[in-house]
């Protein structure tokens, strides 16, 4: 409030600004170690995704190598049939 009125502010205009900060922008402001527990939550939220995902990949690209190798070897045993 200091501040204001040194800036030529009137004394109740300033104690209005101060009052309406105190009220209405003050209790939102977010402190650092809120923003810090936030970040550090969303790290493990975007850790355990990026594990599920690998994991559903791992499953996904063992099924195609399976599958894959079924492939191969119904085409090597038909083949192994028309030669003998």
């Amino acid at each position: 409030m200091k501040a204001l009125e040194a800036a030529g502010v009137e004394r109740r205009a300033a104690e209005a600004q101060a009052e309406a900060l105190t009220r209405h922008v003050l209790p939102d402001l977010a402190t650092n170690s809120a923003l810090d527990q936030a970040v550090q939550r969303l790290e493990q939220r975007i850790d355990h995704a990026v594990e599920q995902a690998e994991h559903r990949l791992t499953i996904r690209v063992f099924g195609m190598v399976l599958g894959i190798v079924g492939i191969m070897d119904s085409i090597l045993f038909a083949l192994l049939r028309i030669v003998h």
